[in-house]
């Protein structure tokens, strides 16, 4: 199983914005959007919450992913 890292402190601090600007903004829940911007490795993402992040950074899925280990 692969590993995936999710680029949401760059994205956010690219827009100026703190964790829970963003989970505010994405209606994502703010211990979530912590997590997975904590994280170095993640296993399983939920895709719904990935596609919300994309569209509230207006990035695609390919660029809020990093693949660590396939």
């Amino acid at each position: 199983m692969g590993l995936v890292r999710l680029k949401i402190r760059e994205l956010a601090e690219e827009k100026g914005w703190t964790l829970k600007e963003v989970a505010d903004r994405s209606g994502i829940v703010y211990s979530t959007v912590r997590s997975y911007a904590r994280r170095p490795a993640i296993a399983t993402v939920d895709f719904t919450a990935l596609h919300k992040l994309a569209r509230t950074f207006d990035v695609l899925i390919e660029d809020l992913v990093e693949i660590i280990e396939e």
